[in-house]
């Protein structure tokens, strides 16, 4: 078995899953989501402490599989400097004191394996992350050739959720909020431009578009919030549909993959099925309870590196918290 950590954010997460069967035996995360929302984001050295509290707590209750443990799997990049350093130290304590290998993976692959938990995995396959910190465009042909064809050039989609919810005081995580209120809103009630539209770039970029959602909120009534959010939404979208639109002129997918956080908002999916459809590609996504940061899918990589023998050095494992694939 492989005992995985994630701890690049504001989750504490840990999973054992099964070497031979891809079998995950156990999954525990502990959120944060309430102590940050009362910032409107989240705080680095506060995330840090709550993981020094939650992490042990967690692996105490793993104890039973410490003698079948074969290798320890922490993610190590990309994340807060001060929340990555709380997991790669516990999986070097766990690395000595058990006498196994350390294995540190990218979360950025980890979202991508996400897909395949508990199960065998399929490339090649085109796959878009979208998440607090990341929108990217990706070819996957294996774990080991991945290459990233289109990203964000500033904020990222899952990013400026969470700052339209803030400028609406709505709390954090603003993703599942924005998307709850936006329900009930008019999307086209503000004509918010759509982000680059007008450039040959296949490039995401949403800084803009916050700043006039920031405009617009200023001018409004509380009672204009979900005409607000829905039509924010329905922009932010449509920015990721037409640039995937010109990406596949040039790459037609085959099979196309959404993963990391925000993948999660179902607006985002049901126009990205829509979009597929012409091109007849299979569409994969990770459950739900996958989609946000966890352990399980740590562990889905781990178990993959632990089988091509790709360990890392108990000395040289450092954090990279802006390590991109």
């Amino acid at each position: 078995m492989i005992l995985s950590i994630e701890s690049s954010c504001d989750d504490s997460a840990i999973a054992i899953t099964e070497i031979a069967t891809k079998k995950l035996l156990f999954h525990k995360k502990i959120s944060q989501e309430l102590e940050h929302s009362v910032y409107g984001g989240v705080v680095p050295e506060l995330a840090a402490r709550l993981h020094a509290e939650a992490l042990p707590k967690i692996l105490e209750e793993c104890r039973p599989y410490f003698g079948s443990l074969k290798a320890v799997a922490v993610t190590s990049s990309p994340g807060l400097t001060v929340t990555l350093v709380e997991g790669v130290t516990m999986a070097k304590a766990i690395s000595i004191a058990l006498n196994i290998p350390i294995i540190g993976v990218n979360h950025l692959v980890g979202h991508i394996y996400s897909l395949f938990i508990e199960k065998e995995s399929e490339f090649p396959l085109t796959v878009l992350l979208v998440s607090g910190g990341h929108t990217q465009v990706m070819e996957v042909k294996s774990l080991e050739d991945i290459k990233t064809v289109a990203k964000s050039m500033d904020d990222s989609f899952g990013e400026s959720f969470d700052k339209v919810a803030k400028m609406m005081n709505l709390g954090y995580p603003g993703g599942p909020l924005i998307q709850e209120l936006a329900k009930g809103g008019d999307r086209k009630k503000y004509n918010f431009t759509v982000p680059l539209h007008q450039s040959p770039l296949i490039a995401f970029s949403y800084s803009g578009l916050k700043n006039s959602v920031r405009l617009a909120v200023e001018k409004a009534e509380e009672s204009d919030y979900r005409d607000i959010a829905a039509s924010f939404e329905r922009v932010a979208a449509a920015h990721i549909i037409q640039k995937l639109k010109k990406y596949f002129k040039e790459v037609p997918p085959k099979k196309f993959a959404i993963v990391g956080g925000a993948s999660a908002n179902l607006y985002l999916r049901s126009q990205i099925e829509e979009l597929l459809k012409p091109h007849k590609a299979d569409l994969l996504l990770s459950e739900l309870k996958y989609c946000s940061d966890n352990a399980a899918m740590i562990g889905r990589v781990g178990v993959e590196m632990y089988e091509k023998g790709l360990f890392s050095s108990l000395d040289e494992l450092e954090v990279c918290p802006k390590s991109v694939i």
